[in-house]
């Protein structure tokens, strides 16, 4: 291994120095799998102690950390004629930032609860005021900025506040690795109690009497596996065992009913699930299951007094259908459906409250709430959850973003929900479900200034190679012109059935001002039109992510918006393999590929069953250590597997040292392999955030210099620096 620069300073080497990048050597490693030899020739880039690594940072070894650093080092040398850039990009999307910002406060009974922004901070305070109290007089219940003080990474997970507000528990992980330690809080005093619990993942929740904790711990492997309970004033190592899950194909997660009556402990891969209950009247009491798990079912639970209300894709309900059972008779024989599956209306979320229960659905790619009253106490038919009396809540434009916010309260007719557009900054709303007045309770502010009438916002459907049609979002300021000159900037993920949002960033702004098209392209893989389009794109049909992704960049072309190698594609985490991928089969369309924590080292990684994700991935991509179709399958589209002597275009990727998700080899090997054999001069860069993982710099403001330097690189080979 070879690192040049690694000791020359950026600013001391002229940006059109011709300098040699680092080589990283060869050191060829081979296994056999369903007979076939594979062979890595930078597998030792893969710490043997990466698990130590997560935890202790420095532990790295001595020549994987100098690799590393003497690639951080040469692309900062590639991109010092971007240092002003950046830097101006940075305080330009800065500048668009209320600093000093807060969320509108959410009422608990006597209190409400929200968290802000104090100018300059990095970190929310999470805040509570008197119900009906001015936010200025706000009780600070956690600065994230002193908690973060002196730590180069800080995160807040998951956070609650006990029933009778005297406490709050909440937990931070001060790596990036994804290992919370839980604290809990006396409200009062503001000190913490001497309870601490380290490697948790998820969110915390509390008994009705406030007197046990609900947590998820980690195994060796990371994996969020099992359900303890924390009786407070008892040592942890005292903690009781709820739920542990045997199958390290399944992750744990936990929630509560908008009732409050049920913890809900919920067991899932991506195809099946299954949902236990906790009543938080009775935390002492062994969980209850729901329904057993059957390949392909995923359901998930409500309550509403006597009755549970169950969203599932039960009896073939593809895009899902509502159901409700009796409480303490859950059997699926006992389920009466109330809302029928509707064949292309996914239903997104349900939300049951005292009197109304509310719908958040998809359907023709754009997402709406449906309001539905419940006229009696308790819902027992199609009669009394009345479908004639519903009611959607209306928008106008041709693509937008929404999100409902459920709140703490059961017995209410107030919901919240949020609405943007890729033009409109977000607004939040209080709606009343029972005289459907809506009530603006805040508009996003953009301090210097935004004027959506200056831009233009459009949906087109791009046709993929088997007739489908894929939802492309555009933006872009009226000034541009349409005549094919502009750049175009084409961001995609096709994954996990994730969609995409046409939702507002201030941040992108930065790019439309300087010329760029922005482009989402809504492929298959997420479900932006329904369950099928997840299904038609994970499995034996992953490939469809990549030509819907081709396909959308070369109808653009077409239609005279932009040119072949004008586009600069973006893509993160899974999106990252649509990254590799894309490079690997359209090189020439694009002119640059960023690739931001990029899951591009597939085959490798779904062959191995120790790392955190890979058994509970195997329902996504497939098992290629029992399967040899599906071996033969992810090996043909595996980017790092697939990489080949041709002309790529630039590349940039970002990676994370303590990342869990995609470990920070695989965009390490991806980058070595690429510059051995890619036959043109463009970039091919990477850059590892040596103290964060998958999410990258926590900070507001620091995340705002990741996103500056993946548009600088795009302003760079586009031309449009000046």
């Amino acid at each position: 291994m070879t690192a040049p620069i690694a000791s020359a300073s950026p600013d001391q080497v002229p940006a059109n120095e011709q300098v040699c990048p680092p080589l990283a050597r060869r050191e060829p490693v081979t296994a056999v799998h369903h007979g076939i030899t594979l062979t890595d020739d930078y597998a030792w880039l893969r710490a043997a102690n990466w698990q130590e690594v997560m935890r202790k940072p420095e532990t790295l070894a001595a020549d994987i950390r100098a690799y590393l650093e003497a690639e951080n080092a040469y692309t900062d040398v590639k991109l010092v004629d971007t240092k002003a850039l950046q830097e101006t990009l940075f305080l330009e999307m800065k500048a668009r930032l209320k600093e000093d910002d807060r969320q509108v406060p959410q009422p608990d009974g006597p209190y409400e609860y929200f968290p802000r922004f104090v100018k300059g901070g990095q970190y929310p305070e999470l805040c509570r005021i008197p119900r009906g109290g001015s936010p200025d007089d706000a009780q600070v219940l956690l600065d994230g900025n002193a908690e973060a003080s002196g730590k180069k990474y800080w995160d807040l997970g998951g956070t609650a506040h006990s029933e009778d507000h005297r406490l709050l528990a909440y937990s931070t992980d001060d790596k990036g690795s994804e290992l919370y330690t839980v604290r809990i809080r006396d409200l009062a005093t503001g000190k913490d109690l001497a309870d601490e619990i380290p490697d948790t993942r998820g969110s915390l929740e509390w008994s009705r009497d406030g007197s046990t904790l609900f947590y998820i711990k980690v195994d060796d492997h990371q994996r969020p596996l099992f359900v303890y309970s924390h009786k407070l004033g008892t040592p942890v190592s005292d903690d009781k065992l709820v739920y542990a899950e045997q199958d390290s194909g399944f992750f744990v997660g936990l929630s509560a009913t908008q009732s409050g009556k049920f913890i809900l402990i919920d067991i899932h891969d991506h195809e099946t699930s299954e949902v236990h209950l906790i009543d938080a009247d009775s935390p002492d009491a062994p969980p209850r299951l729901v329904a057993a798990r059957r390949v392909g079912h995923q359901y998930s639970v409500e309550h509403h007094w006597s009755l549970l209300v169950i969203t599932t894709n039960s009896a073939d309900a593809e895009d899902f259908r509502i159901v409700v059972t009796p409480v303490h008779a859950t059997d699926e024989a006992n389920w009466r459906e109330i809302v029928p599956h509707k064949p292309g209306r996914l239903i997104l979320d349900v939300g049951v409250y005292e009197n109304f229960m509310t719908r958040l659905e998809r359907e023709n790619s754009l997402p709406r709430i449906v309001v539905t009253p419940i006229t009696t106490g308790i819902v027992v038919d199609r009669d009394v959850l009345d479908l004639t009396k519903e009611h959607t809540i209306a928008f106008e434009e041709e693509a937008y973003a929404l999100g409902l916010a459920s709140g703490y309260e059961f017995d209410t007719s107030r919901i919240r929900f949020t609405y943007s557009s890729l033009t409109t900054p977000a607004e939040t709303y209080d709606y009343d479900m029972a005289t459907r007045e809506r009530v603006l309770r805040k508009r996003q502010e953009v301090p210097s200034g935004h004027n959506p009438a200056d831009y233009v916002t459009r949906r087109l459907l791009a046709p993929a190679e088997d007739g489908a049609l894929v939802p492309v979002t555009l933006l872009y300021k009226k000034t541009t012109p349409l005549d094919g000159s502009a750049p175009l900037f084409l961001y995609g993920y096709g994954a996990y059935g994730i969609s995409m949002p046409a939702s507002f960033s201030t941040a992108r702004l930065s790019l439309v001002d300087r010329g760029f098209i922005y482009a989402i392209a809504h492929i298959r893989g997420g479900k932006d039109k329904g369950f099928r389009w997840y299904t038609d794109g994970k499995m034996k049909k992953k490939k469809n992510t990549f030509t819907d992704f081709i396909a959308a960049g070369e109808y653009l072309v077409a239609q005279g918006l932009t040119q072949r190698g004008r586009i600069v594609a973006n893509g993160g985490s899974a999106g990252g393999m649509l990254m590799g991928a894309i490079a690997n089969m359209a090189p020439d369309l694009f002119l640059g590929v960023i690739a931001d924590v990029p899951f591009v080292d597939v085959l490798n990684t779904m062959l191995d069953k120790d790392l955190p994700l890979t058994p509970p991935e195997w329902p996504e991509w497939g098992n290629p250590l029992t399967s040899k179709d599906d071996f033969d399958y992810i090996r043909s589209y595996s980017p790092y597997d697939n990489v080949e002597a041709k002309r790529y275009p630039h590349i940039l990727a970002l990676a994370g040292l303590t990342d869990p998700r995609v470990t920070y080899w695989e965009p390490a090997k991806w980058i070595a392999k690429l510059r051995a054999r890619n036959t043109s001069d463009n970039l091919v860069l990477l850059k590892t955030n040596m103290g964060a993982g998958h999410g990258g710099a926590s900070g507001r403001f620091d995340g705002l210099k990741d996103t500056a330097l993946n548009f600088a690189f795009a302003l760079k080979v586009a031309d449009l620096t000046e």
